[in-house]
């Protein structure tokens, strides 16, 4: 496809991202600020808080690896993929509201775990979506722009929200824990109704920028189902468990491609850097020496250098190729890892924000472009599935091994290490993905040509109607 301006799909596609990671925002920036205030109130220490805090992000990853390949491998269906979408969308988006009530400490984790795994669910078959938005040839710069625009677009209703929580309540009565009357920003960072109101404004918003791709998405690669004859329920669970069949066929497929199953194991250990750092960042900085207000503020910097860095990233690896910019993101997410060992002060915690704002995007936005180069499209959401509970299960190893570190040693910086030795490996495996996917490209290529032929989708299917 040569047209070079995006697509009304394409559009709508990286629309969702803008609303998607207004959640991701505020899931770990207010999300995390709100839970410490529910067990600063119930008197635990914030030592306990962050690994109580790590073991539910671990709980989400782990849930999302079990359940992730059903979904996938049910969206490949024919006609399925855009209502799941939806449910699981509208789920979050409705956790994310109820999570600003304030509530028990545990109950609030509970309700913050069911959240997640429905975000983890939707944004798994979003990313699988990809194959039916665009042409191969354009899917580095489409993804590119989705993780761009959604840097941005997200600071929208995060400032909103930071702006009433901070000032909207300054003359809220509470106390802190010595006792004292709280007063001014302190006081309004207490009022619990300052982040119901926020988690509100950023589940509209995510739900606003739904609606264009559920209107405009189409499914063109899927798998015809064999209806069984009967009510509409005995459908629905043979539909259910032919896709437990067809999740054993999706490893058996993935086993006999080398540079799939190499690359998903390289995924997994070098995108724990990226995943546990987002997960852990607000969290943590604490631990870091770094106050509230400061780490917010780092947060949307990240969210600025992200968005054209994305893109950068996305141009140069047209120019160089998709693996040498995949690799050159592992070796900055080496580095920030590293550095991150040592933080001690303000100073050290912002040369690690703009290093995570260079490298975030562009790793994450070309690993899932890569992904759909060396798979067949008609497996799109079983094999996004593999791809999805691969990230997440690093990301569980990496916020669990966190945990225990952190809670053992009371460092933060200890609690580091694992992803730095994680992130390495992930570099070494990474090559070796990249030679044996160079050598079985072709047979890939022939595969989604032939599947092309079968469906009769060519390059104009892509473009707007």
């Amino acid at each position: 496809m040569k047209k070079k301006k995006l697509t009304k799909k394409e559009l709508c596609w990286i629309l969702y991202d803008v609303g998607n990671s207004a959640f991701t925002m505020v899931s770990v920036s207010l999300f995390a600020l709100f839970f410490t205030n529910l067990t600063n109130l119930a008197g635990i220490s914030s030592t306990d808080s962050d690994a109580f805090w790590s073991y539910a992000a671990s709980i989400v990853t782990l849930i999302a690896v079990l359940i992730g390949p059903l979904i996938g491998t049910l969206s490949d269906y024919k006609n399925f993929k855009k209502p799941m979408f939806l449910i699981f969308t509208l789920l979050a988006v409705i956790g994310c509201i109820l999570l600003g009530v304030p509530m028990n400490f545990v109950g609030w984790l509970i309700l913050f775990v069911i959240c997640k795994v429905c975000y983890n669910g939707a944004l798994m078959i979003y990313d699988s979506m990809l194959v039916d938005t665009t042409s191969i040839e354009r899917t580095n710069k489409v993804s590119a722009y989705g993780y761009a625009f959604g840097y941005i677009g997200s600071l929208v209703p995060f400032l909103i929200g930071i702006a009433i929580c901070a000032f909207g309540f300054t003359g809220y009565e509470a106390y802190g824990a010595d006792g004292q009357l709280l007063t001014g920003m302190d006081a309004s960072l207490a009022c619990p109704w300052g982040y119901l109101i926020c988690f509100a404004i950023n589940g509209l918003w995510w739900l606003a920028f739904t609606v264009p791709l559920f209107k405009t998405y189409k499914q063109n690669y899927f798998v015809e189902r064999d209806v069984a004859q009967g009510s509409k329920a005995k459908s629905m669970f043979k539909a259910v468990s032919d896709s437990y069949k067809r999740i054993w066929e999706i490893f058996k497929y993935a086993r006999k491609h080398a540079g799939i199953i190499l690359f998903l194991i390289a995924f997994f250990l070098y995108i724990d850097g990226v995943y546990s750092i987002i997960e852990l960042a607000i969290k943590v900085a604490g631990g870091f020496g770094v106050g509230q207000i400061d780490s917010l503020i780092a947060l949307v910097a990240v969210q600025v250098i992200a968005c054209p860095c994305a893109i950068g990233m996305s141009y140069l690896a047209k120019k160089c190729g998709t693996e040498k910019m995949i690799f050159v993101g592992i070796l900055g997410y080496l580095f920030i890892t590293i550095f991150a060992i040592f933080i001690n002060n303000n100073w050290m915690f912002w040369i690690l924000a703009v290093a995570v704002g260079m490298f975030q995007g562009g790793i994450q936005a070309l690993s899932r472009s890569y992904f759909t180069q060396i798979i067949p499209k008609n497996k799109s959401g079983e094999l996004f599935s593999l791809f999805d509970a691969f990230g997440k299960g690093a990301s569980f190893i990496g916020t669990f091994l966190f945990g225990i570190i952190s809670q053992a040693t009371d460092s933060s910086n200890l609690g580091i290490i694992p992803l730095a030795v994680l992130v390495f490996v992930g570099g070494i495996v990474f090559i070796f993905a990249v030679i044996v996917n160079k050598k079985s490209q072709h047979f890939i290529d022939e595969e989604n040509s032939v599947i092309d032929k079968e469906l009769n989708i060519t390059s104009e299917t892509f473009e707007e109607n």
